[in-house]
């Protein structure tokens, strides 16, 4: 293991083993509620209730699938959007309308629509791009099948919408922008090592494997 990834991967764990913390501080007597997540996730369905919708500002990509990422990944990417840390206008509107207790229930209701297991061992990549997962150490997040993060307040990112996985991705490359951006440490000093290019080759690569996401669409849109 060379010295970056091993900096990387040591980097990661001890950031895990933090937001795991604080994470569970943050839980401490908010439990979820599925059925009133559902009630709660009509500001959600407009967009995250369509398969294919696609976001249209401040970039342009496919709206991420979120049913069957854990509720602790739902409420963490929540409170970033609240914070300010991920930079997109309606989310940050939504978000900042939210209690502690609006975004577990909304954790709760979206975690409940797994209804696959992603397979232990995900199809191989081309060289090139193993050579670069490698290098970023996403597995070590994200698990070997990238549908086991380490910890659940880390998303599955197996089968997301590639589009949406780029823009993700370059989003942590930017600085000092008011409606684009992600402000993680972590993966600023990952995505900073990969050009555009190589960001979209991975993407590209995680969207096409066997994952546990899905949109599942609301009665209104049956």
């Amino acid at each position: 293991m060379n010295t970056l990834k091993t900096t990387i991967v040591r980097t990661v764990v001890a950031a895990a083993t933090l937001a795991a913390v604080a994470v569970s501080a943050q839980a401490q007597g908010v439990t979820g509620d599925v059925a009133a997540g559902k009630q709660k996730a009509e500001m959600c369905i407009g967009c995250h209730g369509i398969p294919g919708y696609q976001n249209s500002f401040p970039e342009i990509h496919k709206v991420p699938m979120i049913s069957g990422q854990t509720a602790q990944y739902i409420v963490a990417s929540l409170n970033a959007y609240k914070k300010g840390d991920r930079k997109h206008p309606s989310m940050r509107g939504i978000a900042g309308s939210l209690t502690e207790q609006d975004m577990a229930d909304l954790g709760a209701f979206y975690s409940s629509h797994v209804s696959k297991q992603a397979p232990e061992t995900p199809k191989p990549p081309t060289a090139a791009v193993a050579a670069l997962l490698e290098r970023g150490a996403c597995a070590s997040c994200h698990g070997a099948n990238f549908s086991k993060p380490i910890d659940p307040s880390y998303p599955k990112i197996g089968g997301q919408h590639a589009d949406f996985l780029f823009v993700a991705l370059r989003s942590y490359k930017v600085e000092n922008n008011g409606v684009v951006g992600r402000n993680n440490a972590i993966m600023g000093g990952i995505a900073k090592q990969f050009s555009n290019a190589e960001l979209r080759a991975m993407s590209k690569y995680l969207a096409s494997v066997q994952g546990e996401l899905a949109t599942v669409p609301q009665s209104r849109f049956r």
